[in-house]
């Protein structure tokens, strides 16, 4: 099979199509994510947990140590998937995620529900850097990297309509096996490492990997060496830090809104709890829509505006909600949840851009869960205690008048000229530039449906190096 050239045809503007390889990391990256975050237990698990006989406390205890040792696993994690390769490290994700949707199967018990959580916990960190790592490389490898942000975006869409799809069959599914949301569950991730197995090998990534494991006795002052170098790249960049801070006050706000106060909200308005799931199911519609298109932000804002602008819009829709009726409510609600799709291909990647050369990518992008999981973490302790107060309104405005702060902050940081943004080989989130390349391959503009050739161009700088692979050993293929 003839591999397309990556180079846009003379006489045209449009930015070449991915090559045949790029085009196969896509759809199995698809595949992947689809599967590996297809979690049927999900509408059920404290139902399941309360029928098989635990407390209350004991089923939120759970809850909280699973994210006390997602937060831990982070960095090991990270560290693993820039030693040994992100395609390996996806392969023992799904490996793992199996085995953990099996434990309530076996042990229907607060043990077996504890270890399944822990091992969720184990999994999930595994892959969360890497397969975004292995995607952003695998294309720039390719000379595509132009493609990365709707393969990012719309990985994520089909991720939110499966799940759409699928969770109103788990109650009849499980009228006709009690086990069958965790039996289709490990079905789903056996799935995604069939993904990860046909992943295609990545010459720069997988060379640094096999270095790593011929170093014997002395890998773990490799895995320290790693872990030094993740740290001094965030302390020597201070735009990558700042984009990463940037990213908080997206995650945070979607994590609050549509995980801790999405019922509290509709209660409040007088929405009942049998109209909840339809809510649901509309937020995640529009949430896949806006995450499959972030090709429809216009030019006119570089994507670190881009970012900023619908973090206000989150937390501005956030703020409303003290104010609308029930349909008011939902309506906003649907908007909240399309700006936080549009936002979170954008920000993913931002921070790649951001990354310099030769860096722990997979590393770095842990070091940035672990961020946005801490304060998190933090925003949903205030949350119960304003909702323990009777407070909700309040925690609303407030929660709107603490982004604005966070972001005005950038924002001076950002136009002070303090932080530069352009001129390091890894700080290459900046506006596009007029008529400029959108990739390794091509201009910014790119055929219908085929890109996100807006947002494309904040990979420009640094071309050079995206135009000569495997330059050393290491996880980057650049």
């Amino acid at each position: 099979m003839r591999v397309r050239s990556g180079r846009p045809r003379p006489g045209t503007g449009a930015a070449p199509g991915p090559t045949d390889t790029a085009r196969r990391i896509i759809r199995l990256n698809y595949g992947f994510q689809l599967l590996f975050n297809l979690l049927w237990w999900m509408p059920v698990f404290y139902a399941y947990q309360k029928a098989a006989g635990l407390s209350d406390g004991q089923i939120f205890g759970i809850q909280s140590i699973y994210y006390v040792a997602f937060c831990l696993l982070e960095i090991p994690t990270g560290l693993i998937a820039d030693r040994i390769g992100t395609r390996n490290c996806l392969r023992a994700g799904a490996v793992v995620m199996t085995a953990a949707n099996l434990a309530p199967v076996v042990s229907a018990s607060y043990t077996g529900f504890l270890l399944h959580f822990l091992a969720i916990a184990a999994g999930r960190s595994l892959t969360s850097g890497a397969a975004s790592a292995y995607l952003y490389d695998g294309l720039r490898a390719q000379g595509c990297d132009e493609h990365y942000l709707r393969a990012e975006g719309t990985a994520r869409a089909l991720g939110l309509t499966a799940k759409v799809v699928c969770w109103p069959l788990v109650g009849p599914l499980m009228a006709l096996a009690h086990p069958a949301p965790y039996l289709l569950s490990a079905a789903s991730a056996a799935g995604s490492l069939v993904c990860a197995v046909l992943l295609p090998r990545l010459a720069g990534a997988d060379a640094g990997a096999d270095t790593g494991r011929s170093d014997g006795g002395r890998r773990g002052g490799a895995f320290l060496r790693d872990a030094g170098t993740a740290l001094r790249c965030v302390a020597s960049s201070p735009w990558l830090a700042l984009v990463m801070v940037q990213g908080v006050a997206v995650f945070t706000l979607s994590r609050i809104c549509q995980v801790n106060l999405f019922q509290p909200i509709l209660l409040d308005h007088g929405i009942g709890e049998a109209s909840h799931g339809g809510v649901l199911a509309a937020m995640t519609v529009a949430e896949a829509v806006a995450s499959a298109r972030p090709q429809w932000l216009s030019r006119r804002l570089p994507p670190v505006a881009w970012v900023s602008v619908l973090s206000l819009a989150l937390a501005g829709t956030l703020a409303a909600m003290a104010l609308g009726g029930p349909w008011v409510v939902v309506v906003l609600l649907c908007l909240f949840a399309a700006a936080t799709g549009f936002a979170f291909p954008v920000q993913r990647k931002l921070v790649n851009d951001a990354v310099p050369a030769h860096a722990p990518r997979a590393t770095l992008l842990s070091v940035e869960s672990i961020v946005d999981r801490a304060v998190c973490a933090l925003a949903a302790i205030a949350a119960g205690a304003y909702l323990s107060a009777g407070h909700l309104d309040a925690l609303l405005w407030h929660s709107a008048l603490a982004t604005a702060v966070l972001l005005g902050a950038f924002q001076l940081l950002l136009r002070s000229g303090v932080v530069s943004h352009g001129g390091q080989d890894g700080d290459r989130a900046v506006p596009p530039r007029a008529g400029g390349r959108a990739g390794a391959g091509g201009p910014a503009s790119a055929e219908a449906g085929d890109g996100a050739p807006d947002l494309a161009d904040a990979g420009d700088v640094g071309r050079k190096e995206a135009l000569e692979p495997n330059q050393a050993p290491g996880p980057r293929t650049t």
